[in-house]
Formats: C-alpha cells, structure tokens, sequence
C-alpha cells in the first residue's frame, strides 16, 4: 500500500510542478513548452468567464503582459487511474493600483502516452 501512496505523492508533486510552470511567466511565453502540457482537447473556463480553446490559450499567453501570481493551498485527488484533479488559490497582487485578485483554480490532468497533460482549468474570481 505504501508503495502506491508514494507513486501518487511523486505523480501530485510533478503536477503541482507542472501548475506552478504555468504560473511562470517565462515558461507562459514559451509556445512549446505550454502545448507540451496541453492535451490537443484542452478546454478552459476563465476567470473572466470566457471560454478558452487550446490554440487560443497558446497564442494569448504567448502575448500576455502577465503578473505573476502566488499558489496556496495546492491538493491532489486521484479520479481515476490516469485521472487526476488539482485545486488551488492563486492571489496576484497589481503593484500599480496594489489591488488583489484572488481566484480558485482547478484543473483536470490526465495520463496520455505516459506523460501527463492539462485536460480542463477553471478559474473562478473570488469577490
């Protein structure tokens, strides 16, 4: 049993790894290593209430001008074999206006030909 508790822990760690690069504003910028982590489905609900495709998410964060944002309280739950769900809160602070935006953020991974991929990621604004 402890074996599979400590393959998932190394599989929630890679992922929590995985949603930190994305919060990078370097690693945002960078086309291949963003479509590496999205699954060719990937499908987002934004934080504006927009709804994001894979291509359209490429070519945004590639252009974005981007504050980078802190992650609190990252969990992992498996759903399924290859499945996994993470949940987190990111807070970024505009040092212009010093205004605080705050959000809880999910996402769906998922095993595909043994790398794992973004399915699904939603940020919902925290009033």
């Amino acid at each position: 049993m402890s074996g599979n508790r400590d393959r998932n822990d190394a599989v929630c760690a890679h992922l929590r790894a995985c949603e930190e690069a994305l919060l990078d504003a370097a690693v945002r910028r960078d086309h291949a290593r963003v479509a590496a982590l999205l699954a060719d489905d990937f499908r987002e609900f934004g934080y504006s209430g927009r709804v994001w495709l894979r291509e359209e998410i490429l070519e945004l964060l590639a252009n974005e001008t981007y504050q980078p944002a802190m992650m609190e309280d990252f969990r992992c739950a498996w759903i399924a074999e290859g499945v996994a769900l993470v949940t987190y809160l990111t807070v970024r602070i505009d040092p212009k206006a010093g205004q605080t935006f705050t959000a809880l953020r999910s996402s769906l991974w998922t095993k595909e030909s043994g790398e794992w991929r973004m399915r699904f990621h939603q940020g919902t604004k925290i009033l």
